[in-house]
């Protein structure tokens, strides 16, 4: 890591070389508070440099921080960013089109356990989108295992968005830590008791939600599960909130060792329903036979609370992705935590982290 007020450089076409590596560098450097430059800013896409969602989570992150920033503009492939401070408070970030809400919240939540008071953030954009983690994923998956390590952090989804009309609301509420996270300790499976899940459908008839659910249902229980609840949401005409039409399903498994299984997949025109919820239980079912504690999706997103926690954490992982692999690598380089990645990339693995224990200043 970097000393105490050296320019950090990360080159953004390693790993993934997409947005993950620009959002995970940001969120580091607001954390440690240290000035960051990135280029090459998704140099591996097919459209490279920043685009509206990756904009709307610097300009928030640069609000927050009190931050100088330099290429804050769509299409910039070098941004250097130098905060000063994590102020809490009320924000309201509009991305203007159905980017990720949830990519938003991926960059902004970590820094805001850190800030000096309670913090409300009110995110307009697309909640269900392709490339990024649904809305509910985030708020029954994610913050449920973040509270666990002493994260105070709730997310209300007051209106959906989807692609391409976005319209999308959600509101982030986070609390200050009072003491460090503590280490997360995800090692077994155990048990699992129960699959949760959403289905949900926007400006589209009710049975869309229904079959979508009853898809995944079969599948599963053809698996041998049992105890399932999939909870059917649909808005009536005419008291339909949303701008635009969309679908998904969300699954999680909900077991003895408190384990982090989920997996989901998005509605499309043309897509039948019953596409949708199978292979939601099809994904799932496949990151509970790899007998990981911790799903391919939420690996690389605890990879931030593993770096800052108080002590070692370990987690076994269905699937080491290169996602994983690039959080790890820019952690390492921005927060200074020490990793070991036990396991090659599409395999199942383990991952320890000393953390550093990072405090509230």
């Amino acid at each position: 890591m970097a000393g105490a007020g050296e320019l950090i450089v990360i080159d953004g076409s390693y790993g993934e070389g997409g947005g993950q590596i620009f959002r995970t560098a940001l969120a580091y450097a607001a954390l440690v508070r240290k000035p960051v430059r990135i280029f090459n800013i998704r140099a591996k896409r097919s459209n490279p440099g920043l685009r509206p969602q990756h904009l709307a989570a610097l300009r928030a992150l640069a609000q927050v921080t009190q931050a100088r920033v330099t290429g804050a503009y769509v299409g910039s492939m070098e941004v250097t960013f130098v905060p000063r401070t994590i102020r809490g408070g009320r924000y309201n970030i509009n991305i203007g089109t159905a980017g990720s809400v949830t990519l938003v919240i991926q960059a902004l939540l970590p820094a805001l356990l850190f800030a000096d008071r309670q913090s409300e953030v009110t995110i307009r954009g697309g909640t269900d989108v392709p490339w990024s983690p649904p809305v509910d994923a985030v708020r029954f998956v994610l913050i449920p295992a973040l509270k666990r390590l002493g994260a105070r952090v709730e997310l209300e989804v007051i209106r959906r968005g989807h692609y391409p009309k976005g319209g999308g609301i959600v509101r982030l509420t986070v609390e200050p830590l009072d003491a460090p996270l503590k280490p997360i300790e995800l090692m077994e499976q155990g048990i699992v008791r129960a699959i949760r899940g959403v289905s949900h459908c926007v400006r589209l008839p009710r049975h869309v939600a229904e079959r979508q659910a009853r898809a995944a249902e079969r599948v599963l229980r053809d698996e041998g599960f049992a105890n399932i609840q999939i909870t059917r949401e649909w808005y009536e005409p005419g008291r339909d909130p949303h701008l635009g039409p969309g679908s998904g399903i969300v699954l999680w498994a909900e077991t003895t060792a408190n384990a982090i299984l989920e997996y989901d997949s998005l509605g499309a025109r043309g897509k039948p329903a019953e596409r949708v919820g199978e292979e939601a239980a099809r994904g799932l079912i496949e990151q509970i036979r790899r007998g990981g504690a911790v799903d391919v999706h939420h690996t690389d997103q605890l990879v931030p609370y593993m770096a800052i926690a108080a002590g070692t954490s370990r987690i076994r992982s269905s699937e080491i992705s290169l996602h994983t692999l690039t959080a790890v690598w820019v952690a390492e380089r921005v927060i200074g935590a020490k990793f070991h990645v036990d396991g090659s990339q599409g395999s199942p693995g383990t991952i320890s982290c000393e953390g550093i224990g990072l405090e509230r200043a």
